[in-house]
């Protein structure tokens, strides 16, 4: 093998370079798109990872009309066997790999590559083909260093090619009407002055493996791995991952961001190895942004619990002086609660941008609203009518597609990705510090 083709060439290489109402909406959104001159063609793709979130975003391709899988890698050949054959089940012939190399050696036609790896990988992983001259979805974190992700700026930047960062709930119609229509054109929230958002989950073991399964040691080394067990819960281990801030809490700080329309001015943290004495990643933490916003100064609070699934689920929640939003990708937690002293909604029922779900505090017999004088009055609830009859990824990776084509502007490019991501580095910075970090606005540019 030559040393272009050497499993290990990306890795220097890097380090060396250093619904119908949301579906308008989705397609308006700003982002970064080129010229392109493929029209309707098939678009040939490659994944890259075939790991758990590699299935879930194959499945929503496989939904995807016009796009057609031509290569998967992977370093695990349970991984790589078990997708190949869900493929070919498809009618979709594909080719396999080991080495991200090699593919992009002997793969002459693709279009883009969907990079599905540990957080470690993706940095070079899309470097590579990014430099290979294809189009690049990379599942989120960027990378598990600031670095890393810096670095998939600059090379999107060199090369002219997109790079979509798999923040999928920014092509999700609920969010994005929610948005553009409740908060920005509507104003059902007044001003929003606070915010809170959560992922929690129960105590869990350890990922495992069949052992007549497990790869080598030299296979593993080579590609960074220090044991099956390092492999299979990668997410655990600073060298390899972000920790459950990266894996769980980027999803909703990014929301925060999005909604808020600004990144964090300072960040104030806590968080511990509580629980799993044999990870080296926190497993709990608690957090309070300060946003500069356009209306004030807003705060939210972000908590992701790996030790209890308690607390009504994942969800982010928006609250002004008029109403709140409470939104997640499961539906029902989703509501929309106006303050009992703002206007009415009625005219934005009739519209059809909000559903009566619950009228308000209960009646006395004298027909007038009965409020303990030390509470406020309950809140109306109302509901948002968006359905999304989808996978959750696949509007994101349709957008991804779209901008492919010349038809639509990506809805989270890499370069906004990173100012909405480093955030998340930095919080763990802040957990270790033990003290409120503040950030300039020039740390969130590339």
């Amino acid at each position: 093998m030559s040393d272009s083709a050497h499993p290990l060439t990306t890795r220097r290489r890097f380090l060396q370079s250093t619904a119908a109402a949301g579906a308008a909406l989705v397609m308006a959104r700003p982002g970064r798109a080129i010229a392109n001159t493929l029209g309707d063609k098939e678009i040939r793709i490659a994944l890259v990872g075939v790991g758990i979130q590699g299935r879930v975003l194959m499945d929503s391709v496989l939904k995807i009309p016009g796009i057609r899988f031509a290569a998967l890698c992977d370093i695990w050949p349970y991984n790589l066997t078990a997708g190949e054959r869900y493929v070919r089940k498809s009618g979709q012939p594909v080719n396999t790999y080991a080495d991200v190399d090699e593919m992009l050696l002997k793969e002459k036609d693709l279009h883009a590559v969907l990079i599905a790896t540990p957080d470690f990988w993706h940095a070079p992983h899309t470097n590579a083909c990014l430099r290979a001259g294809l189009h690049v979805y990379c599942e989120k974190m960027m990378s598990n260093t600031v670095e890393g992700a810096r670095s998939m700026v600059q090379t999107m930047r060199e090369t002219g090619k997109l790079l979509q960062i798999g923040h999928q709930r920014r092509s999700n119609p609920r969010y994005i009407v929610a948005l553009q229509r409740l908060i920005r054109e509507a104003k059902l929230l007044g001003r929003i002055t606070a915010a809170n958002g959560q992922w929690n989950r129960a105590v869990g073991n350890d990922l495992s493996w069949p052992p007549r399964h497990a790869l080598s040691g030299d296979v593993l080394a080579r590609y960074g791995y220090e044991s099956m067990n390092h492999f299979r819960n990668w997410r655990w281990y600073k060298k390899l991952g972000g920790g459950p801030l990266s894996d769980l809490g980027a999803h909703q700080i990014d929301i925060f961001t999005w909604f808020f329309g600004a990144p964090p001015r300072s960040i104030l943290a806590a968080g511990g190895v509580d629980y799993y004495k044999n990870h080296e990643w926190i497993d709990n933490a608690m957090v309070i942004y300060e946003y500069e916003t356009v209306d004030g100064i807003a705060r939210a609070f972000y908590q992701v619990q790996t030790t209890t699934s308690a607390g009504g689920g994942y969800y982010e929640q928006f609250m002004g002086t008029e109403g709140t939003l409470k939104i997640s990708e499961n539906p029902s937690y989703t509501a929309i609660y106006r303050e009992a002293g703002a206007p009415d909604w009625d005219q934005w029922v009739a519209k059809r941008y909000l559903t009566l779900a619950r009228g308000g505090p209960a009646e006395g017999e004298d027909g007038e609203t009965t409020v303990d004088a030390r509470e406020t009055a309950e809140l109306a609830t109302f509901k948002l009518p968006v359905v999304l009859n989808k996978a959750i990824h696949q509007p994101h990776l349709e957008n991804f597609f779209q901008a492919i084509r010349g038809k639509a502007k990506l809805n989270c490019p890499g370069d906004e990705a990173f100012a909405s991501e480093y955030a998340i580095y930095r919080t763990n910075d802040a957990i270790d510090a033990r003290q409120m970090l503040h950030i300039r606005p020039e740390e969130y540019k590339v």
